[in-house]
Formats: structure tokens, sequence, C-alpha cells
């Protein structure tokens, strides 16, 4: 009873605001499907995380251990990638490599959100972390966070998140202020074409060693995204390759977000940035969709 009272004394307006958080993610993830797989597990997280006197978090807690181990070192992120890239298909792009152009076209909104959250009042690296949510990838957007402004990691994973199940609510007013009905109708010509397997394994190897030499920061994303996807192209480990995309990339999704969530404490994130960032989280999926239109239509 003594505990009881205890806790229910140490109760915040905060911690209350943010079970309410919780519980709304939860809402949408069950109700809306809105990314489920995340906004679940960080929903839940985030109640676990503000009940006063919770054992879940402190130096000892279950989530501060996961967080060291799967944050800290940057493992759950990577191992993420591993599932993503044994998703991929990159015949599409092996068939026609100009549609890279479109992709990086596409990112156009990252840059321009750095701008804005730098002139806002963020340093660098937190303006570089903030920007990173219009990659439209989760576990990127958690990766650069954790790096350069863990200190952010809560809000941009839910921005991240949140922006990528709103897509379709997004993107359709964007593309029709900036296209006609005429071009909105254009169907395109499918150029069918065949991609040799050792091309599809050769891939994977190719960007791995290119992306080392000239950018060794980034080697570790993308080694990991692309040996999942030698993973599957090699054709002789299909078990591995379906439970890298299964159960490998199902278990890590679920640690991933309920351990984010122990960063989502009332104190630290019920803060006048925290609106900052949903909004500039908002401005980079919009310039990126406008940005890959654009250059669509030149």
């Amino acid at each position: 009873m003594e505990i009881m009272l205890s806790a229910l004394a140490q109760f915040q307006l905060s911690q209350l605001i943010m079970i309410v958080v919780g519980i709304v993610l939860i809402w949408l993830a069950i109700s809306k499907k809105y990314e489920p797989a995340l906004l679940l597990p960080i929903g839940f997280g985030t109640i676990l995380t503000n009940i006063p006197m919770s054992a879940a978090i402190g130096e000892h807690g279950p989530l501060t251990v996961l967080f060291k181990a799967g944050i800290d070192t940057e493992l759950f992120p990577l191992l993420i990638f591993i599932a993503i890239g044994a998703m991929i298909d990159f015949t599409p792009l092996l068939k026609n490599p100009f549609m890279l152009l479109f992709g990086a076209a596409a990112q156009f909104g990252i840059f321009v959100t750095i701008v804005v959250a730098a002139a806002w009042g963020f340093d660098i690296k937190e303006a570089a972390s903030i920007g990173i949510i219009g990659a439209a990838d989760g576990p990127t957007s958690i990766y650069v966070a954790n790096r350069f402004a863990p200190n952010l990691l809560g809000p941009i994973s839910v921005a991240a998140y949140s922006y990528m199940a709103l897509v379709p609510i997004i993107q359709p007013p964007v593309i029709k202020a900036l296209t006609t009905s005429k071009e909105r109708k254009i169907r395109m010509d499918y150029h069918s074409g065949d991609v040799s397997q050792t091309v599809k394994i050769l891939f994977p190897i190719a960007i791995t060693i290119v992306a080392g030499i000239f950018v060794p920061a980034s080697l570790a994303l993308i080694g990991f995204l692309m040996f999942g996807n030698l993973l599957r192209e090699c054709k002789v480990l299909d078990s591995l390759s379906k439970s890298a995309q299964n159960e490998l990339g199902n278990i890590v999704t679920i640690l991933l977000g309920i351990t984010i969530a122990s960063k989502m404490q009332g104190e630290y994130f019920l803060r006048p940035q925290t609106l900052f960032i949903l909004v500039l989280g908002l401005v980079a999926f919009i310039f990126d969709t406008a940005g890959g239109v654009l250059f669509a239509k030149l």
C-alpha cells in the first residue's frame, strides 16, 4: 500500500500526458493500422516508461539494458538493415539505372529541412538528425539520431514512423498541386528485360566496396543492407534469407520499438522542440515529394 501511495504521489502531469500519448499510438497501430509493428511497441513502451517508480527503466531496468545493448551500440538498426536488404529486389533498378536519379531528387526535403532546422536554432548535428526524417526510413532515422543527437531520439523516431504511415495523406495534395490532371493520367510503358543472377550477386558486393572506399562512415549501414540482399540473391541460403526477412526483422522491430520508448519520458519529451521536430519532419516529407515530382517533370 505504501508503495502504491508513493507512486501515486510522484505522478506528474507530464507522465500522465505521455501515458495518453502511448495509448493514442497503440490505438493508431491497432485501429488505423498506422505502422503497427513500430507504433504499438513504442506506445506500450511509453506507458512502461512513464509510470512512476517503473522498474522498466533506471540503471538496471530492462529497457535501459536493451537501449545500451541495442541502440547505443547501433546493433538493432543494423540488424534491421539485414532484414530490409533480404526483402529488397533491386531488379527494376538494375534494368533502369537512371531511375536512381529520381530517388536522389526525392531526397531534396532532407537538405531543405536541415537548413530550416539550423535556422530555427538547432545545431548542425541536430539539424542533420531531424532532416534525415525525410529519408522515410525509420531505422536510418534512429541510427543517425542516436549517433548525432541522442537527446532527440524519441521525437525523431515518432515523427519518422508517424509520417511514413501518413504518406497516403501527405503526398496526394503535394502531387496534385504540382501536376496537371493530364500528367497524372500518363501511362508509363513497361520495359521488360532480364537481369542475370550473376549481376544480382555482384551488385551488393560492388556497392559495399564502392561505399567503403568513397564513404567509409556509411559502410556499416550499407554493408549490412547489402549483406541482407546477398543472402537473398545467392540462392543457396534461402532459409537464412527467409529468416532474415521474417523472424529477424520481426524480433528486432519489436525490441527496437519498445526500447526507443525509454527515451520518451514526459519531462524530456514534452518540450517545444518536440513540436518543432514534428513540424520539420512534415516539411521534409513535403519537399521530398515535391523534389521527386519536379525532377520527373524535367
